[in-house]
């Protein structure tokens, strides 16, 4: 039998007692599969005699996650600890030099130092394997990296973090606004330490700049992410999008243009009847459409024990295998550094104003937008609340330098009561 592939795994959270336990349970499955024994010879947590629920008895302890990463009887560094810098990036980057090959679900360390880990690793002749980092237990690396590789990927879109979907289509199932929604999923656990990484776009953004890179041969480039979060979401926007056929979601987009490479995660409106507007509760779906192959939809779980656990098995079972390749699908020192695009591609708005009820209010509206060289595909006026009338407008695709310029002018009018509301309806 060929020598067993000996990991070791630092954070003994959700995700790294999932992958402990299916190399417990799936033992002689992951043999077959892999053709040799993948084992555990040492861990590492904040917490040595903490109750997780499973043996860890006959694996060593390691208080220091570099140490562990140094470890010869360590063939693989299982890095699920999570964080940008810290233990995190000093032990995935031990292991490197170490001459360890690197599994992690980490995609705030790939976001920011990408580049870096990824021109050590291929220096060295090691892979950095990241599947569980995005979009949890769906194969969208493997599915850019390796099955879509002989596609020019045009553009990548989708729902990337389900907390947010699990808001929006909560508040339009159950009627409750924002706030209450949060709190809900505060409660069941659905939101990170910093609630900001989830409802501020800053996690799904960063799994965006990694899809980014691999589609479009680009060095990871979170900074250029356009971050827009839920939190300015009403329930009057869910009701209003329904009523005109569109959901809200929490909309990644990254799409190389002739402007530069466009990279947006924002509330977006979607057709009511399209894939990802059917998407429900914390599910995860990416879109990714290429020359040859056109539209395909991935969709599954975005999170949890079993997913995550399922997509980091799956790097590990690869590297087991022998399957070697750059960590963003081409060789780190030929990505570029892509120029950032200045402005979106022109597309449709969905506009919510609450104006004065007075003679002449909307006819200034429309001269403004008219002035700004936006013009209106529909309109809907709702009954007044308290000499308030409500309007929604539905634009013509335009840009959202000239929406800015309209939106501006509006709100320096005597007209417009309230800050007004854009949300950009994306084609899908």
């Amino acid at each position: 039998m060929s020598q067993p592939l000996r990991l070791g795994i630092a954070g003994l959270g959700t995700v790294g007692i999932g992958v402990v336990k299916i190399i417990q349970h799936q033992a002689d499955l992951l043999t077959m599969r892999t053709g040799r024994p993948v084992t555990i010879s040492a861990i590492s947590a904040r917490t040595r005699n903490k109750d997780r629920g499973v043996d860890l008895s006959g694996y060593a302890w390691e208080d220091d996650p570099v140490a562990l990463a140094k470890r010869d009887d360590v063939d693989v560094y299982v890095e699920l600890m999570g964080g940008s810098n810290g233990p995190a990036k000093a032990s995935t980057e031990a292991a490197l030099a170490a001459g360890k090959d690197v599994v992690t679900a980490n995609k705030a360390l790939l976001a920011l130092h990408g580049q870096a880990l990824a021109e050590q690793a291929e220096a060295g002749g090691q892979v950095i394997r990241y599947e569980a980092a995005v979009a949890g237990g769906i194969p969208v690396i493997k599915a850019l990296t390796e099955g879509l590789a002989g596609n020019a990927i045009t553009r990548v879109m989708g729902v990337m973090n389900g907390t947010c979907n699990y808001i929006l289509t909560r508040m339009e199932a159950t009627g409750q606004g924002y706030n209450a929604l949060f709190d809900e999923a505060n409660k069941l656990g659905y939101l990170e330490a910093d609630p900001n990484l989830d409802v501020g776009g800053i996690d799904a953004g960063h799994k965006l700049s990694l899809l980014s890179s691999i589609a479009f041969g680009t060095q990871v480039d979170f900074d250029g992410v356009e971050l827009e979060g839920i939190q300015r979401i009403s329930l009057e926007d869910i009701k209003d999008a329904a009523d005109m056929g569109y959901r809200v979601k929490l909309l990644g987009v990254a799409q190389m243009t002739d402007r530069g490479l466009e990279q947006r995660m924002s509330p977006c409106l979607v057709p009511a009847d399209s894939p990802l507007g059917q998407l429900e509760g914390g599910t995860n779906m990416v879109v990714i459409e290429g020359d040859s192959v056109g539209q395909v939809v991935l969709r599954g779980a975005g999170a949890g024990e079993g997913p995550t656990a399922s997509a980091v098995l799956g790097d590990i079972c690869d590297i087991a295998r022998g399957y070697r390749y750059p960590v963003f699908g081409q060789p780190a020192a030929s990505l570029t550094a892509a120029p950032r695009a200045k402005s979106a591609t022109p597309a449709p708005y969905y506009l919510r104003l609450a104006l004065q009820d007075k003679p002449g209010a909307l006819a200034k509206i429309t001269s403004i937008l008219g002035e700004a060289g936006v013009s209106i595909h529909r309109m809907r006026q709702y009954d007044h609340q308290d000499d308030i009338a409500p309007v929604l407008l539905v634009t013509h695709a335009t840009t959202r330098t000239e929406l800015d310029v309209a939106l501006t002018a509006m709100e320096n009018t005597d007209v417009v009561t309230a800050k007004p509301v854009a949300l950009r309806i994306e084609t899908v």
